[in-house]
């Protein structure tokens, strides 16, 4: 059989009956359309988490106080046996291979500067805060001051909190009350926006010696270490672990690498947009069954005219090829429609709603429209075979 000639007997059959293809098609469509706009929004999710969660830097690994027990979480601050303290982080920071150590707490407190008074998010961090992650600052700078409970008292502000409270104002060397202490502003952050739900913008950065004071807090939430990039984080790991049980007696801390937690966070994603994927799959079965009930109706309805083929010389491998031609042809043309439509949905509410998330790769796509071929070729083997095993004499009887 000629090329042309199959694509002739089968382009006449959907000719024929336009409605019935067209309803059939529709339901292979709607299909992958849910494939596709639920895989759309759930890798959108997946690489904004990611890009989120990697917006704070890289090679970042965090010690925090309290031992991760088999039947729980990490403790915290709360009920750890020994508080990670100052000392700690700078002991920390004369390991090989370590670029920056960053001792971390955070609260909420009012600050008050020029009449005005606004609550915020205030983080002790160290000297180092904005060198280990990708925070800059746009004017001024971080305090120099060792990490100890000498550091004065200066805050890097973020720029929301100079718009609130410094309006028209170089707040450099302007002074600034956070939870009733004074501090004298030696930097102002760039514009970061939200990271994560915490709006970086509406931030007040002190030392950490002081935070722990202002808060009343005995030891620190956490450590955060920076190495180099060249460096295994199992290697920094290591020797983070040795100071640390050298320093507290036993392993009463938590040791988190940004690659483990990114790893996690991934693997927790991708199940997710799997198991979106999964649920708009299943609507994939009704147009299989479409397929199904069509190509069995075709086959009662042609069965002359397969009587006519056989007679004419067409082998029982050229009628099953006939039909399942038709069934995966009718079934691509439905997944061409569902990605369309498809990826024009996602696009439409992306436009609508410019916060949701969302990004289609083209590997979906490419793999949707296989399983809707495979659906089609799945769903009409079983007509197609009958077709093939017409008896040619019965089959022209049956006009």
């Amino acid at each position: 059989m000629y090329l042309r000639d199959l694509i002739t007997l089968t382009s006449s059959s959907f000719l024929t009956y336009r409605m019935r293809s067209f309803l059939t098609g529709l339901g292979i469509a709607i299909g992958i359309a849910a494939v596709i706009l639920l895989t759309s929004i759930g890798e959108g999710l997946h690489q904004f988490m990611l890009s989120e969660f990697s917006q704070f830097g890289t090679n970042i690994i965090s010690v925090q106080p309290g031992k991760t027990q088999t039947q729980g979480g990490n403790v915290g601050i709360f009920g750890s046996v020994r508080q990670l303290t100052l000392e700690d982080a700078d002991a920390l920071r004369r390991l090989p291979y370590v670029e920056y150590v960053i001792p971390g707490l955070a609260g909420n407190a009012e600050v008050r500067a020029n009449g005005l008074s606004r609550r915020t998010m205030v983080l002790g961090e160290g000297r180092d805060f904005g060198k280990a992650f990708t925070m800059k600052v746009q004017s001024g700078g971080f305090w120099t001051d060792a990490d100890d409970e000498q550091a004065r008292a200066q805050a890097v502000i973020g720029a929301k909190i100079q718009q609130e409270l410094f309006p028209g104002i170089n707040p450099l060397g302007q002074y600034l009350r956070v939870g009733g202490q004074r501090y004298r502003v030696v930097g102002v952050m760039e514009s970061k926006g939200q990271i994560l739900g915490m709006d970086m913008d509406d931030t007040v950065f002190i030392p950490a010696a002081r935070a722990m004071e202002l808060f009343n807090r005995p030891g620190l939430m956490e450590v955060n270490v920076s190495y180099r990039a060249d460096v295994p984080a199992d290697t920094v790991i290591r020797l983070i672990k040795e100071r640390m049980i050298e320093r507290h007696g036993r392993e009463d801390f938590t040791i988190i690498s940004q690659e483990q937690a990114l790893e996690v966070l991934s693997s927790v994603l991708n199940i997710l947009t799997f198991a979106v994927g999964a649920l708009g799959g299943i609507s994939l079965l009704v147009g299989a069954v479409g397929i199904l009930t069509i190509m069995t109706m075709a086959v009662t309805e042609r069965t002359a005219e397969i009587g006519l083929l056989r007679a004419l010389g067409a082998r029982e491998k050229q009628v099953l090829t006939l039909f399942l031609s038709e069934a995966m042809i009718l079934s691509a043309l439905g997944g061409l429609m569902g990605l369309l439509l498809g990826v024009g949905t996602a696009q439409g509410l992306h436009l609508l709603f410019p916060a949701l998330p969302v990004h289609t790769p083209w590997l979906y796509a490419v793999l949707a429209e296989l399983t809707a071929i495979t659906i089609g070729l799945a769903a009409g083997v079983v007509p197609a075979m009958r077709a093939a095993r017409l008896d040619p004499v019965e089959a022209l009887h049956a006009e």
